[in-house]
């Protein structure tokens, strides 16, 4: 059930599982050109070309926002009111480049009145990376990072909610899964190289 069309699957098999999956939605989900950046797209409401853009919103019933992921955070919000969703692509790179809180200012409400959910990422067990990771955060987000000899073992998790708490979101949820450690249940490019990739979509219900 690979969903990314850019990870060397057959572009057939990847049509007819996006066919598959809208068969399941009130509408063909809005996709966008993810670049581990910070840039947000605003669900236009009509078809049209996928945006550049690591992050979704919508403002209107029946829109729906994905992301893909295969170890990277997909961070999902909506406010109190339901008037409003979201979703982001949250790698270590848009984690540090402040995709959240483009996110929270794009949704263009109370950050107070939103939610969020962690959705299913690499875990902190086993998440190792370089100096030139820790180096891209500031000292106030050291608490993601665990030292393992000349390696750190990031928390993708930890790091969000450091985020989300900074740009004022105080209701955070999930965050117990791992993509690396889960096999039968999740791709993982980590894991294994050439993978597939995993839709994690938000919409408004119609009244």
């Amino acid at each position: 059930m690979n969903l990314g069309e850019r990870c060397g699957d057959s572009a057939e098999h990847v049509r007819s599982n996006r066919d598959r999956l809208a068969g399941l939605l009130p509408a063909p989900p809005q996709w966008s050109r993810q670049v581990h950046g910070t840039a947000v797209a605003r669900h236009p409401g009509h078809p049209g070309p996928e945006p550049q853009a690591d992050a979704l919103v919508a403002f209107a019933p029946g829109r729906v926002c994905a992301v893909l992921t295969a170890d990277c955070l997909p961070v999902v919000f909506c406010d109190r009111a339901a008037s409003r969703v979201g979703v982001a692509h949250a790698g270590w790179r848009g984690l540090a480049g402040g995709v959240l809180q483009a996110t929270v200012s794009a949704l263009e409400c109370d950050p107070g009145e939103l939610m969020a959910w962690l959705g299913p990422a690499i875990g902190p067990s086993v998440y190792e990376v370089g100096a030139d990771v820790v180096a891209a955060f500031p000292g106030e987000f050291e608490q993601g990072f665990t030292p393992r000899g000349d390696r750190w073992l990031l928390d993708l998790y930890s790091v969000a909610r450091l985020k989300l708490a900074a740009a004022g979101v105080e209701a955070v949820f999930g965050g117990g899964f791992c993509t690396f450690s889960e096999p039968g249940r999740f791709f993982s490019f980590r894991r294994d190289g050439v993978t597939g990739r995993m839709a994690t979509l938000v919409w408004l219900e119609h009244p």
